[in-house]
């Protein structure tokens, strides 16, 4: 009980106090069992589950920058964002509420984050070309990737086992090692790459005419140091051939000055001899008329 001497007006803001925290109470709980942008708990799995798997790939992108080693070790991780991309377009929840993840998680607001990162994944995948390093849906590196991926380790390696005990400075004379041990390795290597390239040409789309980044970029790695760093050199099969017609065009304009030359004295001496048979028999004809 009160006592009697409290005014009539400290009772009122008590009782006004009281009031307002019960109605504050009650909206919390309301706003938080009737949240308008509140998920179902199978959204929010999926919702996690497309964190996980788009923080696991942006992290193997990152890695695998230098040496690019892209498609080679991201397949595995961008095949499992698309994966739960895939799920949350689906139509999940109470279907009675006609509730649709894919409409809540994809299209309630203007970013649009989920889409937004899924394109990125997608544009950086098709500009690397990975499908053209891998078999269909991404199942594993195709058995030409395999192949040249071999070769490549291969001649780094016989690279690096010519190298040892030589220091990094040397001129290039001294790699004569490395250009006679890892000739054959380095050869291979380079044939199976033209070949993928001859085969990619044949694809319909502008991006299928390439490779994919990880084989552009070992190949590109193992000429400079074959030919800039090592100073080495290929001969070619076809030195002799191509020194034979390269002489042949080089002599026909000789040929030709030539037997332009003799043609035009010829001629010459055509014409003018029968005018000197002519001049000297007039000539004869003149002292025998006066003799």
């Amino acid at each position: 009980p009160l006592p009697a001497c409290v005014p009539l007006w400290a009772l009122l803001v008590l009782a006004l106090r009281h009031w307002s925290q019960d109605i504050g109470d009650a909206s919390v709980a309301l706003l938080g069992a009737a949240l308008p942008g509140d998920l179902e708990p199978e959204c929010r799995e999926l919702l996690a589950g497309f964190a996980s798997s788009c923080a696991a790939l942006s992290g193997c992108l990152v890695r695998s920058a230098r040496p690019v080693r892209l498609c080679q070790s991201c397949y595995h991780t961008f095949r499992a964002v698309t994966e739960q991309l895939d799920n949350i377009t689906r139509a999940v929840g109470n279907s009675s509420k006609s509730y649709n993840c894919a409409k809540s998680l994809l299209m309630s607001d203007r970013l649009q984050i989920i889409v937004v990162l899924s394109e990125f994944f997608n544009k950086t995948w098709e500009e690397a070309n990975c499908a053209n390093c891998l078999e269909n849906s991404s199942e594993g590196l195709s058995n030409t990737t395999i192949e040249f991926l071999d070769l490549f380790n291969k001649t780094l390696m016989c690279f690096e086992h010519n190298l040892q005990g030589q220091a990094i400075g040397l001129v290039a004379s001294n790699y004569t090692e490395v250009c006679r041990n890892c000739n054959v390795t380095y050869k291979k290597l380079n044939t199976v790459y033209t070949e993928m390239q001859r085969a990619s040409e044949h694809g319909e789309s502008e991006h299928s005419k390439h490779l994919c980044i990880d084989v552009e970029d070992a190949m590109n790695i193992t000429r400079r140091l074959w030919s800039r760093t090592f100073n080495c050199s290929v001969p070619c099969s076809d030195t002799v051939p191509v020194i034979a017609v390269s002489s042949f065009i080089l002599f026909l304009p000789v040929v030709f000055y030539l037997s332009s030359f003799l043609h035009s004295k010829q001629k010459k001496r055509i014409l003018f001899l029968p005018k000197r048979i002519q001049s000297n028999a007039s000539l004869v004809n003149i002292q025998e008329k006066y003799s």
